[in-house]
């Protein structure tokens, strides 16, 4: 159950908040209206964390709207992801927030204390995945979890890969993110016993297809316990990871 509401029923039970104010609380509007967006504040309630801004296709005057819109609504922790290095400059004239350039994520507020059940290991396959797999462990280090990275670890120098295998068998979730053919999922996924996602890369030359032959490759996986997300979604790759690092019984 979601932290907030369980500290919301507590407060009721030792009598810090009537049962009047709670219900007060619960019923607030679900959504803010700002004409141009409609920002759902119900979503951390529902999923655990709150909801995340797109920061591409949008202006920097919007983005600073949402944001304070948020923190109006009392949500301190905020991540922007897809933020360009223009938009983030024009974004920080308004608001105060870490911006990390590689993952091209903003952060308002403090990142959450790692509380996982273990640790997430991002493995890729080449340097030139990174800003990929950085966009997946900023997102995983800000819903808290311990993160581990293992870059450039290939099936063209299998030895790299090889000589962190404890790494990968002490890991909770990894996620493998890699271009050109993406084999590197299917050589992970058959050597952990966590779950293991993949991540499609748009790297490589023509015909890797701007990273569809990758994904199919990853979907094609033969290895068990491989799920696959899609093309350059560090984000996506990161959240779901951070969903499985954090399970609890609904016994």
């Amino acid at each position: 159950m979601n932290s907030d509401i369980k500290q919301l029923l507590e407060n009721v039970r030792s009598g810090v908040i009537s049962v009047d104010d709670a219900v007060l609380e619960i019923k607030k509007a679900p959504f803010e209206e700002l004409g141009f967006a409609k920002i759902d504040m119900h979503r951390k309630v529902r999923q655990g964390a709150g909801e995340v801004i797109y920061g591409a296709g949008k202006t920097p005057e919007q983005i600073i709207a949402i944001v304070q819109k948020m923190l109006e609504a009392g949500q301190d922790k905020i991540l922007i992801t897809r933020l360009s290095s223009e938009a983030a400059s024009a974004v920080a004239d308004e608001v105060e927030f870490d911006y990390k350039e590689q993952a091209q994520i903003g952060i308002v507020g403090d990142v959450n204390k790692p509380s996982g059940i273990g640790k997430i290991l991002i493995a890729t396959g080449g340097t030139s995945d990174i800003p990929v797999a950085e966009e997946a462990a900023v997102t995983a280090e800000f819903l808290g979890n311990e993160v581990t990275r293992l870059y450039d670890v290939g099936v063209s120098g299998l030895h790299r890969l090889l000589s962190h295998m404890d790494e990968i068998m002490n890991a909770s979730v990894i996620i493998v993110i890699a271009g050109m053919e993406g084999a590197l999922a299917s050589v992970i996924g058959g050597l952990a016993d966590c779950p293991v996602i993949a991540v499609p890369t748009s790297v490589g030359y023509g015909a890797s297809y701007n990273g569809i032959s990758a994904l199919l490759s990853m979907m094609n996986s033969c290895a068990s316990g491989v799920t696959v997300v899609n093309i350059d979604n560090g984000f996506g790759a990161g959240y779901s990871a951070s969903m499985i690092n954090h399970m609890e019984s609904k016994s």
